[in-house]
C-alpha cells in the first residue's frame, strides 16, 4: 500500500490534532512516481465557507518518491475541513481509516482541522488526576434522618432496597423517596477517596429541590436542607482540600422547578412566584404562552420543569454576576461547575459562565454535558463553539464510553482505535487532557450491566427492576470491567469513575442506577485496580499531557502509546479469550485472555 498521507503521523503534519490560530502548520505529501504528473493541491475549506486552493511546493523525489511541501498559518478560530487534489485525472485524496489517506475519483470524508483561541488553557490539576462522580442522596448517610425537612419526602430507612420506580397518583414516577446521603456522610469518605485515587469530585446537584435527583431547581443560593448546611459544604470543601481533593457542583441554568421560590406553580414558597404574580421579579425568567399546553414553556415537555429564558439579562446576572449563583458557590469552597444540558445554553451564556468561574481563578473547572464530538456538534441549527477557547474547558466524553464498550462487547477494536484517533484529532490539547472520561453516569446503564448483562433495548422500568448479572455472566463482567478501566485511566483526558461502580453495582437506567452504596460488598477486584492505575498516573508523565497513537488494532487486540517528556507507555488490552503475543516498545510481551498489560520506560532510551 503506497503512504501518500495520514493525518495522525508528524511526518506529514505537524502540529498532529487541534492547531492553536497563529500557529504554523506543515502538510506533507508523498506521492509515487508511478502516479505520473501530478500539481497537488491543499483544499481547505472553512466551515460554512467556500473552499481555497493552496499549491503545495515540490520538495524533491527520494527512491522514486516525489515529496510535496506546504506550510499555512490560520489566525481565525473555527472549524476547518480539507482534502487534497492531485489535479491529475481528477484524482483526489480524503481521509480513510486512522486519518491515511484514500485514493478517489469521487467525493469522500474529509480531514477536519479545529483552530483554537491561541491563549485557551484548561486547570493544571485537573491533568493527571482521577475523578469521582457522586449521586449525592446515595453515596453516604453521615447520621440517620428519620425528620425530614420537607413532609412530603419519603425517608428510605433501608439502605438495601430498590429506588422506587413506579408510577404516583399523578401518573409521574416516584422521585420522593431518599436514602439520606448528606454532606456529613461524603465528608466522614473522603480518606477512603483519597486511598483509592481521586483528586477531584463531582457532586450531582445539591442545591434545595424537590426530587431526589435535584435537577428540578428550587433555591439556587442553598443547599438542599437534607444534605446539609451551606456551612457544611464549606466544610466539607475544606476537608476534601486537606485530602488533596478538590469538588465541582452540577450547575442547572436551563430550567428550574415549578416548585421553586422562582417559578412557586405548587405554592411552597407563598404568595409570590413567576407562576402566580404576573408583577413577580422572576416573570420574565419565563415563556408564558397559551400555545403551551401547560401555559408555559418547559423542558421536553415536563411541566415540573419550567424552562428558563437564558437570554434574559436579570436571569443571567443572578447566574453569572457578582453575588450570584457561580459567584457564591466558589466562594463557599467549590472548584468550578458541571453544566447540565449544555447543548441547551447559548454559546454566548456559557461564555459569560465561564468569565463567571475563571473570575475566582484559572484553576477552576468549566465542564459540560455533551454527548457528541463537541467540536461537531449541531444544537437547534447552530455548530456550538463549546471548546474553542472561550466556552467550556471540556466535556464529558461519551464517544469514549461508546467506544470501550463496543469494543469489550465484542465490536471491532479498528472501530474503537478509529473513534478514539477522531477524538483526539479534533479535540484542542488543553480540552483533550481536560476530558471527563467516563464508562458509566447517573444517566446510563451502570458499568457492569452494560457489560454482561441482556441489552435494555427500550424495555419499560418494570423489566428493568431486579434484574442481576446471571451468575455464569459475572465473572468474566468483573474481568471486562477491569479492561474498562485500564483503558479509562490510560486514555488521553481526565477517568471519572460512578460511585459504586469499582465494587460492581448493577442496574439499568434511572432510577437502578441511583441505588444507595453498597458499603457491605465484598467485591474486591476492581477497588486495589483503580489504586493502582491512579498511583501509575500520578507517577508516569505519559498520562497528564502525552501524546497518543495507536500502534495496533486487530480482532480482540488494541494497542495504544502515550508519550511524555519523560516516559512512554504502551499500553496492551486483550479482549480476546486466548494468550496473545505482540511487541510493545520494542520487546515481546505476551497478555493473557481478558487482561491488559502496560509497558513503561525512558522516554529518551534508545
Amino acid at each position: 500500500m503506497d503512504h501518500l498521507y495520514n493525518s495522525l503521523q508528524s511526518e506529514y503534519k505537524s502540529p498532529r490534532g487541534a492547531l492553536a490560530a497563529g500557529e504554523p502548520i506543515r502538510f506533507a505529501l508523498t506521492i509515487p512516481e508511478h502516479y505520473g504528473f501530478v500539481e497537488p493541491r491543499l483544499v481547505l475549506i472553512r466551515d460554512g465557507g467556500e473552499p481555497v486552493e493552496y499549491r503545495m511546493g515540490f520538495a524533491g523525489c527520494v527512491e522514486e518518491v516525489n515529496h510535496f511541501r506546504l506550510t499555512l498559518t490560520l489566525n481565525e478560530v473555527g472549524l476547518y475541513f480539507y482534502y487534497f487534489d492531485l489535479y491529475s485525472d481528477f484524482r483526489k485524496l480524503f481521509r480513510g481509516a486512522l486519518g491515511e489517506a484514500v485514493l478517489s475519483w469521487t467525493d469522500g470524508p474529509l480531514w477536519q482541522l479545529t483552530v483554537y483561541e491561541k491563549d485557551f488553557s484548561t486547570p493544571e490539576a485537573i491533568h493527571g488526576g482521577v475523578m469521582y462522580q457522586i449521586f449525592p442522596d446515595r453515596f453516604s448517610e453521615g447520621e440517620p434522618h428519620t425528620d425530614m425537612p420537607f413532609a412530603d419526602r419519603v425517608y428510605r430507612a433501608n439502605k438495601k432496597g430498590e429506588p422506587y420506580f413506579w408510577p404516583n397518583e399523578q401518573g409521574g414516577q416516584l422521585n420522593l423517596d431518599y436514602f439520606g446521603g448528606d454532606f456529613a456522610g461524603i465528608t466522614r469518605k473522603l480518606p477512603w477517596l483519597a486511598r483509592l485515587g481521586v483528586t477531584w469530585i463531582y457532586l450531582n446537584p445539591i442545591f434545595e429541590a424537590h426530587a431526589n435527583h435535584r435537577y428540578n431547581t428550587a433555591d439556587y443560593l442553598n443547599a438542599d436542607p437534607l444534605l446539609g448546611t451551606n456551612e457544611e459544604f464549606s466544610e466539607l470543601c475544606r476537608q476534601a482540600k486537606k485530602n488533596g481533593i478538590r469538588v465541582i457542583l452540577d450547575g442547572v441554568f436551563s430550567h428550574t422547578g415549578s416548585d421553586s421560590r422562582y417559578f412557586n406553580r405548587e405554592g411552597r414558597y407563598g404568595q409570590g412566584g413567576a407562576y402566580h404574580d404576573p408583577a413577580s421579579p422572576f416573570r420574565c425568567w419565563y415563556d408564558f404562552d397559551p400555545k403551551y399546553p401547560c401555559g408555559y414553556r418547559s423542558w421536553w415537555g415536563f411541566d415540573s420543569l419550567p424552562e428558563v429564558n437564558e437570554n434574559d439579562p436579570d436571569y443571567r446576572n443572578f447566574i453569572c454576576g457578582k453575588g450570584g449563583v457561580i459567584d457564591t458557590w466558589l466562594a463557599r469552597g467549590a472548584s468550578g461547575f458541571r453544566l447540565d444540558v449544555a447543548d441547551e445554553l447559548p454559546d454566548d451564556f456559557i461564555r459569560e459562565i465561564r468569565k463567571a468561574v475563571k473570575a475566582h481563578g484559572a484553576d477552576k473547572y468549566l465542564l459540560g454535558e455533551v454527548w457528541e464530538d463537541a467540536t461537531t456538534k449541531v444544537a437547534y441549527g447552530v455548530r456550538r463553539t463549546y471548546l474553542l477557547g472561550k466556552g467550556l474547558d471540556a466535556v464529558m466524553n461519551y464517544p469514549f464510553r461508546t467506544a470501550i464498550l463496543d469494543f469489550l462487547r465484542g465490536g471491532s477494536a479498528l472501530a474503537a482505535a478509529e473513534q478514539f484517533a477522531c477524538i483526539c484529532e479534533h479535540y484542542p490539547a488543553p480540552a483533550l487532557h481536560a476530558m471527563m472520561n467516563h464508562v458509566g453516569t447517573h444517566d446510563t446503564e451502570r458499568l457492569l450491566t452494560a457489560l454482561a448483562d441482556e441489552p435494555c433495548n427500550g424495555r419499560d422500568r418494570y423489566w428493568q427492576s431486579g434484574r442481576r448479572v446471571p451468575l455464569a455472566q459475572y465473572d468474566r463482567g468483573i474481568q471486562l470491567a477491569r479492561l474498562a478501566y485500564a483503558m479509562l485511566f490510560t486514555l488521553p483526558g481526565v477517568p471519572c469513575v460512578y460511585y459504586g461502580d469499582e465494587i460492581g453495582m448493577q442496574g439499568y437506567r434511572d432510577p437502578f442506577n441511583r441505588a444507595y452504596y453498597d458499603w457491605d460488598s465484598t467485591e474486591n477486584r476492581i477497588k486495589p485496580l483503580l489504586a493502582q492505575l491512579a498511583k501509575l498516573r500520578r507517577e508516569c508523565d505519559a498520562f497528564a499531557t502525552g501524546g497518543f497513537d495507536i500502534t495496533k488494532a486487530e480482532g480482540g487486540l488494541l494497542q495504544y502509546r502515550r508519550t511524555g517528556r519523560r516516559e512512554t507507555a504502551e499500553i496492551i488490552i486483550n479482549r480476546s479469550g486466548r494468550l496473545l503475543a505482540t511487541t510493545a516498545l520494542g520487546k515481546v510481551t505476551e497478555v493473557n485472555p481478558l487482561s491488559f498489560t502496560i509497558v513503561v520506560e525512558d522516554t529518551l532510551k534508545g
